[in-house]
């Protein structure tokens, strides 16, 4: 056989030979830090036997497929330990994942005592050096040796195959466990890593199911890339908005409330304030919009005629625990519903008494729009509303501000003639990037084009060619706009394709920030439409988009973005005077009423305390500016400003000082801070 390799050079064999065989043939160093194989594209075990011609190509711990087998094995290696120190412990799954990996138990939860008891077993499991070796069975043949190992979770897995599946595990000596590989060739391959954390989580991702204890851990192949990385966590723990807006009493989430329903607090609630008011006021006086408030539950009729109920049912808040009959739910499908027109279901819905909270707010102003007839010259009718929505997000998904149940989006429809949609589209990717610019994180996102996946065609209205079509208008969109972006199956909705803009936390998980869909479906569901030229009815295209997106998960980008140091406009305190002594609050009184008098948020510190301590205090709550008043400004009608931009700028008119902040806070300027030593 001829095995091609990387460089193009052929090795030729005359009998079938392993991956690992093969390059420890080409050379013994690239045997030793090989982790696995690529064959004909494929990632495969360095145990596999090649029996015929292919392309071979050798990873390493240098290519990021190699990296996952290191942090893979060390998944194993965790689990062992577990199996050690605690018997009695059910093992689950253990997948490598971007940054690390993760094993599931079900166990009593681990504290951190017990993960660097953990570290100290993994690190004799791997100075043993066992080697890892791989064998199949069949389905019944692995599911009674998973019984014997009483091992429930690895026997639900198994029997959830095809009965003619040959099933894989890995033994390491004293430890085996189903998996499907690669694995590395001994558990010495594993020298670098670190347990960081412990969580609960729900076997399956389903909070009906049992509840588990997931350790987080890394890996890597060098010791300075590890203490590279952790130095790098601990700088993103301190940047974590979940921990950084807490401690400026931003938000906080309260037990007996719900988790995944943040409080917000003054702070936090002024700068989504200054947010919302900033979108609404941008929509509606220079992007066209015009403003609804609609309600925040419906009848389930409502989302029945869009489909939204039998694809979102599952995570919407429903206020009902009536389910339709087998009968009834045929009868009913959604995909047999067409708008309005069909009032046989309207007026024979079984369970049209259930209310639901909105997951979303098109149908609702679907219904603005059909409230007078619309023609051609009123097109585009663009509809904007600060939209409350909910989402009944599993416990394990939430965290912090980022995924949450009750969340605040700059929601807006624009109903299209189909002549205006490429514009339309154009200028909703303009209006996003003009938030993201304002916000100064425009260099902090990607753009991904999320289409429907074929495979699945069932979880989609329309036909192939419906999708074909609006996919390849939406490509050309993107490509006229000349715009980067990458492609996703299966992440479109299930009404449209849509841009998704994307962008990640500190910690490297990524998220949608912003989302722009074509919607080629729904307006003939809810039997909207224009009259035209002709006079005759049309049916008009939707877009639907958010400006900004997420309020909540957008305080969060900004506070891991500024680590707090918010640009002066978004401040909920934007100055904070400092009088030298109370002689002086008077005088400090006047000024923050003359800053006041020009929307100015300012506070007087007219404590008792000593100057140094004031200035340090608000130093580390990141105010902006502090203006320092004694007798001299009292005298001159002057302040003394320190601001953490420059440190001490000296003093200036109050005029002046006025002047020069309402123009940083009315232009959104983005100040940079030019000596580093006087903000620390």
């Amino acid at each position: 056989m001829k095995i091609t390799l990387k460089d193009g050079s052929v090795k030729e064999y005359e009998s079938k030979m392993t991956v690992y065989e093969i390059a420890k043939d080409i050379s013994e160093g690239l045997a030793r830090v090989a982790c696995a194989g690529e064959v004909d594209g494929e990632v495969v075990d360095l145990r596999t036997e090649l029996d015929k011609d292919c392309s071979l190509n050798i990873i390493t711990a240098s290519d990021e497929e190699g990296l996952k087998v290191i942090r893979h094995t060390a998944a194993h290696v965790l689990a062992e330990a577990v199996k050690r120190l605690y018997p009695t412990a059910k093992i689950t799954i253990g997948p490598a994942i971007d940054d690390g990996f993760y094993y599931d138990f079900d166990a009593e939860p681990f504290s951190r005592d017990a993960l660097d008891n953990l570290e100290k077993e993994m690190k004799k499991i791997i100075k043993e050096g066992k080697e890892i070796k791989r064998f199949t069975l069949p389905k019944d043949e692995a599911i009674k040796f998973m019984q014997e190992k009483d091992e429930p979770y690895k026997v639900e897995l198994i029997e959830e195959l095809d009965d003619d599946a040959v099933i894989s595990f890995y033994d390491q000596g004293d430890f085996v466990d189903l998996c499907a590989g690669p694995h590395l060739m001994n558990t010495k391959g594993v020298k670098a890593f670190k347990l960081i954390s412990s969580s609960m989580a729900y076997w399956r991702g389903d909070e009906k199911k049992a509840r588990l204890q997931r350790i987080y851990g890394t890996a890597f192949n060098k010791k300075d890339e590890l203490k590279e990385y952790l130095q790098k966590l601990e700088e993103a723990k301190m940047r974590d908005h979940n921990k950084l807006g807490r401690e400026m009493d931003l938000f906080t989430t309260v037990d007996v409330i719900g988790q995944g329903l943040p409080l917000f607090m003054p702070k936090g609630t002024k700068m989504i304030q200054k947010l919302q008011r900033w979108i609404e006021d941008l929509e509606d006086n220079e992007w066209g919009y015009v403003r609804t408030r609609t309600p925040l539950m419906a009848k389930s009729t409502l989302y029945k005629i869009s489909d939204h109920w039998y694809h979102y049912k599952d995570g919407m808040f429903v206020m009902s625990d009536a389910e339709l009959s087998e009968e009834e739910a045929k009868r009913q499908g959604g995909r047999e519903i067409r708008g309005v027109q069909d009032l046989s279901l309207i007026e024979h819905d079984a369970d049209a008494d259930t209310y639901a909270l909105r997951p979303m707010t098109c149908p609702f102003q679907y219904y603005v729009y059909k409230a007078r007839q619309k023609s051609y010259r009123d097109l585009p009718y663009r509809m904007g509303e600060t939209s409350t929505l909910f989402r009944n997000e599993d416990s394990g998904e939430m965290h912090g501000l980022t995924r949450v149940r009750q969340f605040t989006i700059s929601e807006g429809h624009l109903v299209c003639t189909p002549e205006q949609i490429d514009e339309e589209f154009k200028n909703c990717v303009k209006l996003a990037k003009h938030c993201l610019t304002t916000l100064g994180l425009q260099d902090d996102v990607t753009y991904r084009m999320s289409k429907w996946d074929p495979e699945h065609s069932e979880k989609y209205l329309g036909s192939s060619e419906d999708w074909d079509r609006v996919e390849n208008a939406m490509r050309t969109i993107l490509d006229e706009i000349g715009l980067e972006y990458t492609e996703a199956a299966g992440e479109a909705a299930f009404y449209g394709p849509k841009l998704d803009i994307q962008a990640k936390n500190v910690y490297g998980k990524e998220d949608t920030m912003i989302t722009i869909q074509l919607d080629m479906f729904l307006a003939e569901r809810y039997d909207m439409y224009y009259v035209d030229k002709n006079g005759e009815k049309k049916r008009p295209y939707i877009i639907h988009r958010t400006s900004m997106g997420c309020y909540e998960r957008t305080l969060a980008w900004l506070i891991e973005k500024y680590a707090g140091k918010f640009p002066t406009w978004l401040c909920p305190e934007q100055v904070r005077v400092l009088p030298l002594s109370e002689k002086y609050i008077e005088y400090a009184d006047e000024v923050a009423k003359a800053l006041k008098a020009r929307h100015v948020d300012v506070t007087v510190d007219s404590r008792s305390e000593k100057l140094g301590y004031k200035i340090r205090e608000a130093r580390n709550e990141r105010l902006p500016y502090m203006l320092v008043v004694g007798a001299e400004e009292e005298n001159t009608r002057t302040v003394s400003v320190r601001s953490r931009f420059a440190g001490d700028e000296g003093i200036k008119s109050l005029d002046e000082f006025i002047e020069q902040i309402c123009k940083e806070i009315d232009t959104k300027e983005i100040r940079k801070e030019e000596n580093l030593e006087e903000t620390k």
